[in-house]
């Protein structure tokens, strides 16, 4: 396929992350203002931020950093260091940790799965104390652990003082920090996702409901997690999905259990309604192939490095146009990942967003003739473009 067929084309194939502000929205109601401190809400798939307010801005997360502290665990569960059914000895400074509880017992041992469900499901302070330091030895490694993983996640208004989100002055977070945590949680480790779904958990002879309200009000709720303190106010970060669509909303500094649930509705509800989501290829679809010179091969397939998918006011998909261009004179060597072109999408006469197209394989060098006869070919070429 040559490169102009391919741009005809390429308008069904190229859906490259965009932000709905590119887009021409006239008839598009203006989105909710809630009564609260900070909200985003967040497409799943693209990671595009389609409403905002305060985002960025640091502020205290109460027991929402309990997703940090649920992530990390899982993270080493995948990862082999410690296992669901290992036995957990309850300190007795994490049996004296004040607030929301899971009811531990000092001196007894909880597998790492009854207080993963503790934390996520009940809020368990205690619970989260005491997985911290079967993890990392003690809370303070534990915040260690918690800062680089922010940084890995590339949460750059967070830091963490302690796994339960008791008051520091220090430990803060922001709506689209947690906005992306959520994000890693849904996609990363399905399986330990559905744990966040879970209306109520039993322990201890105690049975304690999930306080995320909107997993009794909207059946396309399923996560994840509520917070509140004096200084944080009434906080949630929830995700839905609907029709195929993920959407993950949060809400920092409402005034109430009730009101967190209700803005966190109004902002599911705008997004469904006046957002499309749609993904047409995964990451390593060959899109096109691209002429090689001096190579074992004479052609090296085209791709892209992410998922082509794409958020957006619903009807402006039709207004799209898209182009590719390959880099001049491709030679080999070429390593599989190379960058040898790119993917332009246009909405009128703006580029509303590029990205890199890659060589989906490797191609080594030719031999000797077809190195020089390329070279030859190459001379000729040069002299007539």
């Amino acid at each position: 396929m040559n490169i102009t067929t391919f741009a005809k084309r390429l308008f069904l194939l190229v859906p490259l992350l965009l932000s709905p502000a590119a887009f021409a929205v006239e008839m598009m109601p203006s989105p909710p203002q809630l009564a609260a401190k900070a909200f985003v809400l967040m497409d799943a798939s693209s990671g595009n931020v389609l409403v905002e307010n305060n985002g960025d801005q640091r502020l205290p997360p109460a027991s929402l950093t309990k997703l940090m502290t649920a992530y990390i665990a899982t993270l080493e569960i995948r990862r082999g260091q410690i296992g669901e059914n290992d036995p957990v000895t309850v300190s007795e400074n994490a049996w004296r940790t004040g607030g929301s509880r899971m009811f531990i017992k000092v001196g007894s041992q909880v597998t790492v799965s009854d207080l993963l469900h503790g934390i996520i499901i009940q809020s368990g302070n205690d619970a989260s104390v005491a997985l911290s330091e079967h993890i990392a030895g003690s809370e303070d490694a534990f915040a260690d652990m918690m800062n680089k993983t922010a940084g890995d996640l590339g949460l750059t208004n967070s830091h963490f003082m302690n796994p339960t989100g008791l008051p520091n002055p220090e430990h803060y977070s922001s709506a689209h920090d947690m906005a992306t945590l959520a994000r890693a949680i849904i996609h990363e480790d399905p399986a330990h996702y559905a744990i966040y779904s879970q209306k109520e958990f039993f322990w201890n002879g105690i049975k304690q409901p999930n306080r995320n309200l909107l997993l009794w009000r909207d059946k396309t709720v399923d996560g994840l997690k509520t917070g509140h303190t004096d200084e944080a106010g009434y906080c949630l970060v929830s995700s839905a999905v609907r029709d195929g669509m993920r959407l993950i909303a949060v809400v920092f500094g409402t005034n109430s259990d009730t009101a967190r649930a209700a803005e966190t509705q109004k902002l599911l509800t705008y997004g469904f309604r006046f957002f499309e989501t749609q993904t047409f290829y995964q990451k390593g679809a060959e899109l096109a192939q691209a002429p090689v010179w001096k190579g074992s091969t004479n052609q090296v397939k085209a791709g892209l490095a992410q998922d082509l998918t794409m958020t957006l006011p619903k009807g402006q998909l039709k207004k799209l146009a898209a182009s590719m261009t390959m880099n001049p004179q491709l030679i080999a060597p070429i390593a599989k990942g190379d960058v040898i072109g790119k993917v332009e999408v246009k909405l009128d006469d703006k580029v509303v967003h590029s990205a890199d197209l890659i060589a989906l394989d490797a191609v080594e060098e030719g031999g000797i003739f077809r190195r020089m006869w390329d070279s030859i070919r190459l001379f000729f070429y040069g002299l007539f473009n």
